[in-house]
């Protein structure tokens, strides 16, 4: 694999005091950060890149994005989630099949490591068999990134798929332990009295694998799906909880008790009506976050949105709520220094890859971005480095990405993409899903139809205003 040496760089650490090391090198050495420090000797060969006005940073991790829907980006745009419920799980995302599971996630996989996400949570619940998972994890494995592959299928209760023999010759076959594949069941709970999700929690115990759930959904999943999940002893520190935002303070302290995190999708939770980004109540409880993006129907694929829409949620909220008791808001409570964190070090930490990724430190795996665009009059000056991540910084700095060692974007290219054919397979599925729903029907699963809106009557509209007037 060789060394890379990235010189004189801004380095956003992210090490447990988020050390800052202006003008410094970072010398890669196969799969590891070797050393870290100025002016350092590069072994013979090794590759070297000039930072000088960049941003050298960990990359990026999501923890929450459905890559099988990427074929289809931008089609949701005006969906609400029950939109969203009724295409995919009552109407059409049967039509997926594996080949499209398969375009989707290669097409998300090539989009997230353009945008600097080098490790990204394949929450793949369109694996309506194991054929379609089989199709999944190829993609996942013909990409250059770091990913986890969430396996979960909308078309049967987990209860179901999960206790499928086909479903643990699956995982005895594909997840081997791979550092750059991992591996989680994917599933909600309803709150049903009768639990029957609990088989499925017995099989991620017996297999040793974390559950990633939506948790605090509007109309979908609440507070009794928590308290099911505890009362079983079923909440464990691996638990990724995704959204959470319409629990009662009974929920989250039962997530901080167990040790779990959530999963902030703050485009997805404005739009779609999951709830309020819960931010503000996962400080005041402890929780540990991480930061996605959901699903390219609806949003953009890179956290730089993520960071930017959190920061403005969570301050929006506070200024809201200070203006109802006729208050001002003098200092604001989230920095953009800790959603740097939950879009790097919270990943790897909801992961429990933090011994590996998430930081810039000697010793851990080299999954690091350099943001750096010397064309751009956007990327000088950097005078607050996190601030300058969260709020100025876009895909299009993103100068180069290393995963693993490897070096995948380079000069803001993406290295070994192969445009044309990821195009085309994209391209089939899409004409495959307008041929099996028809014409119309595609049209109008894209248009919803928009409800009246009722103009407000005028106290300062008169209709013989220009009569008056001639007077």
């Amino acid at each position: 694999m060789g060394a890379v040496i990235f010189r004189n760089a801004l380095v956003l650490t992210m090490d447990d005091t988020h050390t800052v090391l202006p003008g410094t090198d970072v010398l890669i050495v196969d799969e590891r950060i070797a050393e870290i420090g100025v002016g350092l000797t590069a072994p013979e060969g090794a590759q070297e890149i000039d930072a000088t006005g960049g941003i050298l940073m960990p990359g990026m991790v999501d923890t929450h994005r459905h890559m099988w829907q990427t074929a289809m980006r931008g089609y949701g745009a005006d969906w609400t989630l029950t939109q969203y419920f009724v295409w995919y799980y009552l109407e059409s995302g049967r039509h997926f099949r594996p080949e499209d599971i398969h375009a989707g996630n290669v097409l998300a996989a090539w989009e997230a490591l353009d945008a600097g996400v080098t490790t990204t949570v394949d929450w793949s619940h369109g694996l309506q068999t194991t054929q379609h998972a089989d199709a999944a994890a190829d993609a996942l494995g013909a990409v250059p990134g770091r990913f986890v592959l969430a396996y979960g299928n909308i078309q049967q209760g987990p209860w179901e798929w999960s206790a499928a023999p086909e479903f643990r010759d699956f995982v005895s076959r594909r997840i081997t332990g791979n550092d750059l594949l991992g591996f989680q069941m994917a599933f909600d709970v309803t709150g049903d009295p009768t639990f029957p999700e609990k088989a499925a929690f017995e099989v991620a115990r017996d297999l040793g694998v974390p559950v990633t759930t939506h948790a605090g959904v509007w109309g979908a999943t609440n507070d009794d799906g928590i308290r099911l999940m505890h009362e079983h002893g079923f909440m464990t520190p691996q638990t990724v909880y995704v959204h959470a935002a319409t629990l009662a303070p009974d929920s989250y302290h039962r997530i901080a008790a167990t040790g779990g995190s959530v999963s902030v999708s703050t485009e997805s939770e404005q739009s779609a009506g999951q709830g309020y980004p819960p931010t503000w109540a996962l400080r005041e409880h402890g929780i540990p976050v991480s930061l996605s993006m959901d699903t390219s129907v609806w949003w953009s694929g890179d956290l730089f949105s993520a960071m930017r829409t959190t920061l403005g949620a969570d301050r929006s909220r506070m200024h809201m709520q200070a203006h109802e008791r006729n208050e001002t808001v003098t200092h604001v409570h989230l920095r953009a220094e800790q959603v740097v964190d939950w879009a790097t070090r919270g990943g790897s930490r909801a992961l429990g890859l933090d011994d590996r990724i998430g930081s810039v430190q000697t010793g851990k795996k080299a999954d690091v971005v350099l943001l750096k665009n010397d064309a751009s009059p956007v990327m000088f000056p950097i005078l607050n480095p996190y601030g300058h991540v969260a709020f100025q910084a876009q895909r299009g700095d993103v100068h180069t990405v290393v995963v693993n060692g490897r070096i995948v974007k380079q000069d803001g290219r993406l290295v070994g993409f192969d445009a044309a054919k990821v195009r085309g397979d994209v391209e089939r599925t899409v004409e495959h899903l307008i041929a099996v729903m028809g014409p119309e029907a595609w049209e109008k699963g894209m248009n919803p139809d928009v409800p009246e809106t009722k103009v407000t009557d005028n106290p300062y509209t008169y209709t013989d205003w220009d009569a008056g007037s001639a007077q």
